[in-house]
């Protein structure tokens, strides 16, 4: 089927068209170069079989300048659908596949962008400074993007109740009538609060995270204060009935506040010192529980981010619409990759690298074989196996031959 659009023949998009462009999308990843042209080019510093083998370079730019996240005459009726699982295809595909382990965590991701957008945030701590901001919620262990929404910006549309933002963020992921309860939430102190964390533990949800001591509800006693000059490993803490506050020294002060921990449980970390002789060691230095789990558990965007990072497909673009596509496709991969490997563990399996497992991935949305095929010939007479060559032995002359 094919129309004018402003004066130019349009070619209607299939399936087989979007399955090979994820394909190549995912292989610029892999295989990094400055020009989007250069993919195509057949010279002897560029001559790549497999793009042109499977679109080419003018489908390809078709596809892109095609790509939009919804049909333009349904606008308005997704529009009505926001909020609702029809507006959010890609969140809702990433929680139906797989449920996160016990502990989960909560924090900001960056998603660089050229586009000029209203939707741009700049975060000063972030790799990416400028860029789109997420709020993500990944499980711990292994990574796994499981719930994600993009921050708009402070807006009618987007009203932020009296407890802030921060708090806002994480009601809207930790949602136990869907995730279920009895998780353990790890989150930084832009989020940590207690109002937080009581309101997650009344919905049998707890909570640990490093805390603000400005923060609404943070104890202002002095009974058990940190003394100024205290060693390293000294630990003193508050309790306000279940919500845990606890004060650790490592090369700084620690506030770290839980519903779940105890004060201390004996752990210890090991950290080099500096002796009286100027030498330095490795000691066992006290830690308490919370402070020792969140420094495990609280990785899981960051994880996330990393395997993205790895091979992100993201193209310049200055359509903002076209950065979340490539996000999005992003998330998917990554997120096939961690249940790739948590499926070959239950049987026992090796799992692929991910580098392996995007080859593999590439070569199966283009329709091209991922394995090398035996060629079909007859057993040899000698050996009985299907090898078109073989080596044997020369029964006169006593030395082996090549036969063909």
């Amino acid at each position: 089927m094919c129309q004018a659009v402003n004066g130019k023949p349009w070619k209607e998009i299939t399936m087989k068209d979007m399955m090979s462009y994820l394909a190549l999308v995912i292989y610029m990843g892999l295989a990094r170069l400055v020009s989007l042209s250069d993919y195509w080019r057949k010279s002897d510093l560029y001559n790549l079989p497999l793009p042109s083998g499977i679109m080419s370079g003018r489908q390809f730019r078709h596809v892109s300048t095609s790509i939009h996240l919804s049909d333009p005459k349904t606008d308005a009726e997704n529009e009505k659908k926001k909020g609702t699982p029809a507006y959010r295809v890609i969140r809702e595909a990433s929680k139906t596949y797989f449920h996160p382990n016990q502990q989960i965590s909560v924090d900001e991701r960056m998603v660089a962008s050229k586009a000029r957008s209203g939707l741009k945030q700049y975060m000063k701590s972030k790799p990416t400074r400028w860029g789109y901001k997420l709020f993500v919620l990944a499980d711990s262990l292994t990574g796994y993007t499981w719930d994600f929404f993009v921050y708009e910006g402070k807006s009618a549309a987007n009203e932020v109740t009296e407890n802030g933002m921060s708090y806002d963020a994480v009601v809207a992921l930790v949602n136990e009538r869907v995730l279920g309860t009895g998780y353990k939430l790890f989150v930084d102190n832009f989020y940590t609060s207690p109002t937080l964390f009581k309101d997650l533990l009344s919905k049998k949800i707890y909570a640990c995270g490093t805390i603000r001591p400005n923060r609404k509800g943070f104890p202002k006693t002095t009974v058990n204060k940190m003394p100024k000059k205290a060693p390293r490993g000294t630990i003193r803490w508050l309790r306000d009935d279940s919500l845990l506050f606890v004060e650790w020294k490592d090369t700084r002060e620690v506030l770290v506040a839980s519903t779940f921990h105890k004060a201390f449980t004996g752990d210890t970390v090991k950290r080099r010192v500096k002796g009286s002789d100027g030498s330095w060691s490795l000691v066992d230095v006290p830690i308490p529980a919370a402070g020792k789990d969140y420094n495990r558990y609280m990785g899981g965007v960051d994880h996330s981010d990393a395997l993205i990072g790895y091979y992100n497909v993201l193209h310049k673009t200055k359509k903002w619409y076209r950065t979340f596509f490539f996000h999005f496709v992003d998330i998917a991969v990554s997120n096939a990759f961690i249940l790739h490997q948590d499926l070959a563990k239950s049987k026992n399996q090796k799992p692929m690298s991910q580098k392996a497992f995007r080859e593999t991935l590439i070569l199966e949305l283009a329709g091209l074989p991922t394995k090398k095929k035996v060629p079909d010939t007859p057993p040899h007479p000698s050996c009985g196996c299907h090898s078109p060559v073989h080596i044997t032995k020369d029964s006169t002359a006593g030395r082996r031959k090549r036969k063909v």
